[in-house]
């Protein structure tokens, strides 16, 4: 039987390249810590965790609670399905004996030990260094080197800043628990409310308390009020009732406005997923344990 590629992380860049290996013949596990946070949610095979089950561009993926039930894993492979494991520390590498793992957790540092040694370790974005802690690194910053892969050195480092507008990124501006007050794919106006972090626990969608103030991402109160920087799409944000810290990346903002784009793997997690599937081809060795 054919061997099978583990990925570390079920967000939406490590979503796009499961979904280039598992259209390629290949068998895919994704890993995930037990409460996900993921921001594009509806692309990322992480929301398995909460859902149970998420399609995504025709593929499907189910929970799997228990790391150790090889069978329930088996029988989701057998289907030509993901499993998502909940397994944060990867211990079902030892068991599963994986010929590939890809990290996808986008930690932006080096990965810590986890007991198994895969024919082929390969790392998505920085903190990776092939030769050092990976076989293979994979640029994940876009421009001229996106989804290039590195057999020496690594991809560009951590700039701290996002990608393109910075005022579309969404982010918590106090400790709390976060509670949704829009769903992502719909349309929001520049400074409409999009959730509330509280102190308390998670709560029902509740408008701002009368006389209160609600400017930008302002304190409301014992709550921090959410609001959208510009006109768009809800094309991200975490799962409700979790609970976030100041400064996380909670959601973003697109304002091309096209809610068909929260549905459909961006072009840079593709991108991503082809130099995942280049470094794997690249290893005679590998390849000969992945397609029979």
């Amino acid at each position: 039987m054919a061997s099978i590629i583990l990925i570390r992380g079920g967000g939406d860049l490590a979503t796009g390249v499961a979904i280039r290996l598992i259209r390629s013949g290949l068998r895919v596990v994704v890993t995930e810590i037990p409460q996900p946070l993921a921001v594009r949610r509806t692309v990322a095979f992480a929301e398995a965790v909460y859902a149970g089950e998420i399609i995504i561009e025709g593929i499907t993926a189910r929970r799997v609670p228990d790391p150790s039930d090889s069978l329930r894993i088996l029988t989701i492979l057998g289907k030509q399905q993901i499993p998502v494991l909940v397994d944060p520390d990867c211990t079902s590498a030892r068991a599963l004996h994986p010929a590939v793992i890809v990290d996808g957790r986008m930690t932006k540092r080096p990965p810590e030990p986890i007991g198994y040694a895969p024919a082929l370790y390969i790392g998505l974005g920085p903190g990776f260094v092939a030769g050092e802690n990976c076989q293979a690194a994979v640029e994940t910053r876009r421009g001229h080197n996106l989804g290039r892969v590195y057999w020496r050195g690594g991809p560009e480092p951590d700039t701290g800043a996002p990608e393109g507008d910075p005022a579309r990124v969404l982010r918590a501006l106090c400790d709390g628990v976060l509670a949704a007050h829009a769903e992502i794919g719909t349309h929001v106006e520049e400074g409409q409310l999009i959730a509330v972090i509280s102190d308390q626990p998670a709560l029902p969608a509740l408008a701002a308390r009368p006389g209160s103030e609600v400017e930008g991402s302002s304190v409301i109160s014992d709550q921090c009020s959410v609001i959208s920087p510009l006109k768009g799409i809800l094309r991200g944000l975490i799962h409700p009732g979790l609970s976030v810290t100041r400064g996380l990346k909670i959601g973003d903002v697109d304002p091309r406005d096209d809610p068909r784009l929260c549905q459909m793997v961006s072009d840079k997690a593709l991108a991503v997923g082809g130099g995942v599937l280049e470094a794997i081809l690249g290893r005679a060795e590998v390849r000969g344990q992945l397609w029979t």
